[in-house]
């Protein structure tokens, strides 16, 4: 289509942004304006397709920018298999899902992809279908719709590195297609492999070791980052980004309201290098962004960016060119169950610090689990400062939260054990991990109270951040390990399913019951969302630092907002702990709704309290 058939909506959307993209796409293709003609095009035709109800919610997204940083957003990421069956079953608990306060609703992997060969749906063989057994792209579309109806935001994963080995590219590629074989890697011999071996690490050295498979089909090498039957695109090749950016906008245009970047530092491969976040992919995500605002602006894009800290803030971009509008929080999460085994909160704090050092217009999702295992990425350096070696520290964390370290409350199993590096990571749901699947069993009530004090002060940490807290699914009725994965020859293998369990509806029905640990649960949630809505402290752009003068098992965090103060304190130590909170005034304990004076105040062991000036 000619440019001069545009409508003018469009055009005023492209223009503002189309110096830049041609540059930005010229300089990363070699000049190829065929390949730009072709993807301005797919833009338009995107657009085209866009239906008027989420053309309305565009507009209203557009005149409130910064809609999804309101203190009142919470989130719940789920399986849609494990929560309710099917996309369908999701519609009919969508009052659960309200009476949980969430907002934001994220569905994990849900495309197509190979039974038994899809890495829990990260290993997609088409992106215009649904996974069958739970439903059709119509379905997610009338999801969508009932979200939007309910104030409800949707997101979904884009696995944007890789397909499955059964895609169609894929399959015309061992059938010998050489332009299906430019969408990936491919050698003829493991020369040029062997190589990229020197410097790129491996993400499965135990389960999928090396980073290249073998396709005996064409008899040549392919990359396969993370699982064989995970083919890496080759972004080098203009065709895949302008398909898969067309693949992306057109679930936008299934209702989609955040798209998830999965493994986005991976997607750009140099020779020579780690193969992580090049400087290419920062281009291509730029462009992304921009594709979203000239055709979808009310989506968000949400980077998962599981790497050093001094990595993962580069994805927000600048004010001037913008790239992700949120991202995950990874490092706070891995130091926070760090400081539940160490009961020292200096790591906790040093990184914190960091965090609350960045531009108050960035960002995060906190949360405390989510569908992966936990690594422990953790500043080792740091760390060094006290003693601690990084083999031995990883081993010590691991043993305790796993429960095998003595009086260890906590219940995890180990991922990717490699015990010639000493290294693995930690699964495990949240109740679990505090130590209350262990206190159900041996039927320990003051146990079981220690544990349930723990997990909600976590949770409180969490909704205490600045940014947007996610629950993953389960964890507001204390939902156990599913230790009956081991029984599933489909998952034995994968210890992450021990916390990927089948929803427990009758634990939910005892949500309400404040004697059970669901209602207990339950309800300090939900308390500590409404009281996050209500007060200003804890606006994205209130001032955040950490209080000095604590000690070493208890962290401090102060949010201010004209003029008034919040004073959170977390006490991760097995034994009370007397605070201060800097000055002798007068406070209101927002939890019990007294009036305290800020002179030597108990935090209970594992307790917090949110005090307000």
């Amino acid at each position: 289509m000619n440019r001069e058939d545009w409508d003018r909506a469009f055009e005023e959307r492209f223009l503002p942004h189309e110096d830049e993209l041609r540059w930005l796409y010229c300089e990363l293709y070699h000049g190829d304006m065929q390949a730009y003609e072709y993807f301005v095009g797919m833009l338009y035709r995107a657009w085209q397709e866009r239906p008027q109800p989420l053309r309305r919610i565009d507009e209203q997204r557009l005149s409130a920018p910064d809609w999804y940083k309101g203190r009142g957003m919470t989130g719940m990421l789920m399986y849609v298999k494990a929560f309710a069956g099917t996309l369908n079953g999701v519609r009919e608990k969508l009052d659960y899902i309200q009476d949980c306060g969430v907002n934001y609703l994220h569905l994990m992997p849900l495309l197509e992809s190979p039974e038994g060969r899809s890495d829990g749906g990260y290993a997609v063989s088409d992106f215009r279908r649904v996974q069958p057994e739970l439903g059709t792209m119509e379905d997610l579309a009338a999801l969508a719709d009932d979200c939007h109806r309910r104030g409800i935001s949707l997101c979904l994963d884009f696995v944007m590195n890789h397909t499955s080995e059964d895609h169609e590219w894929a399959r015309k590629a061992k059938a010998g297609d050489w332009e299906s074989q430019c969408r990936y890697f491919f050698y003829d011999n493991w020369i040029v492999p062997n190589e990229y071996e020197k410097t790129v690490p491996q993400v499965f050295p135990t389960t999928a070791p090396g980073n290249f498979s073998w396709c005996p089909e064409v008899n040549k090498v392919v990359m396969t980052t993370f699982w064989p039957y995970q083919w890496d695109l080759n972004y080098a090749n203009p065709m895949v980004f302008n398909d898969m950016t067309e693949n992306m906008l057109y679930l936008c245009n299934r209702g989609v309201d955040i798209i998830r970047l999965d493994a986005v530092p991976y997607i750009w491969k140099s020779l020579g290098t780690n193969c992580r976040n090049r400087p290419q992919v920062h281009t291509l995500v730029r462009m992304m962004r921009m594709a979203c605002e000239i055709v979808c602006p009310g989506t968000l894009l949400l980077g998962e960016v599981v790497m050093a800290p001094d990595k993962v803030a580069p994805y927000f971009g600048t004010v001037q060119k913008p790239e992700c509008h949120l991202l995950y929080n990874v490092t706070t999460m891995a130091s926070i169950w760090h400081t539940v085994a160490t009961r020292d909160v200096r790591l906790l704090r040093h990184q914190l610090e960091q965090v609350f050092a960045l531009p108050g217009k960035y960002t995060f999702l906190n949360y405390l689990r989510c569908h992966d295992d936990i690594g422990w990425g953790l500043d080792y350096d740091f760390l060094g400062h006290f003693g601690q070696q990084e083999v031995a520290h990883k081993k010590f964390l691991n043993d305790y939260l796993t429960g095998r370290w003595p009086g260890s409350p906590a219940r995890g199993e180990l991922y990717n054990d490699d015990p010639r590096l000493g290294d693995a990571r930690l699964c495990g749901t949240t109740a679990s991990l505090c130590g209350v699947q262990s206190a159900l069993a041996s039927g320990d009530g003051e146990a079981l109270g220690r544990s349930l004090r723990l997990d909600i002060s976590l949770h409180a940490l969490m909704f205490t951040l600045s940014g947007l807290p996610v629950l993953y699914s389960g964890d507001e009725i204390a939902m156990c390990n599913d230790d009956a994965y081991h029984d599933d020859p489909l998952k034995a293998q994968d210890s992450r399913y021990l916390h990927r369990g089948d929803m427990d509806w009758a634990a939910a029905g005892r949500r309400g019951d404040a004697k059970t640990p669901e209602g207990t649960v339950f309800a300090a949630i939900r308390k500590l969302e409404k009281l996050r809505a209500k007060h200003a402290v804890f606006d994205g752009t209130a001032e955040v630092r950490l209080l000095p003068g604590c000690s070493d098992s208890l962290l401090g965090i102060e949010r201010v907002k004209d003029g008034k103060r919040l004073v959170a304190l977390f006490n991760f130590s097995e034994f009370a702990q007397i605070a201060l909170p800097g000055d002798s005034g007068e406070y209101t304990n927002l939890w019990t709704g007294r009036r305290v004076r800020a002179e030597g105040l108990t935090i209970p062991a594992s307790g917090f309290m949110w005090l307000v000036n």
